[in-house]
């Protein structure tokens, strides 16, 4: 529980800090990089594998390159349902999901080096 609880909070930090380097994402506040955290962790859950499945055809033909679209897509489902997160359009949503991923992974990895 506690590793599930830092996990949320280095996205939403995480969250807070991209859109410095990224115009083309908005977050107001940290409730909201919070909130865009949890969301994107729950469509990553339920519905992102329900869009793989439907979009197995054309993610085999691009060699796995259309799962970076379907990144963007839960990324811009997330501003859909979160107020305070703005994307402007699918390409600023494929690049946020890209940097928030290897950020993560980055952060996730230094901190399990710690140990």
């Amino acid at each position: 529980m506690k590793k599930l609880l830092v996990r949320v909070l280095v996205t939403a930090l995480l969250v807070m800090i991209i859109p410095y380097f990224l115009k083309g994402i908005v977050v107001d506040a940290f409730t909201t990089a919070l909130t865009v955290a949890l969301v994107l962790g729950v469509l990553n859950l339920f519905v992102k594998p329900i869009f793989v499945l439907f979009t197995l055809p054309i993610t085999v033909f691009s060699l796995g390159l259309f799962l970076l679209v379907i990144n963007g897509m839960m990324i811009m489902l997330c501003d859909y349902f979160v107020d305070g997160f703005d994307v402007k359009n699918i390409g600023w949503a494929m690049l946020f999901s890209i940097v928030l991923s290897l950020s993560q992974s980055l952060v996730y990895r230094l901190t399990e080096l710690k140990k």
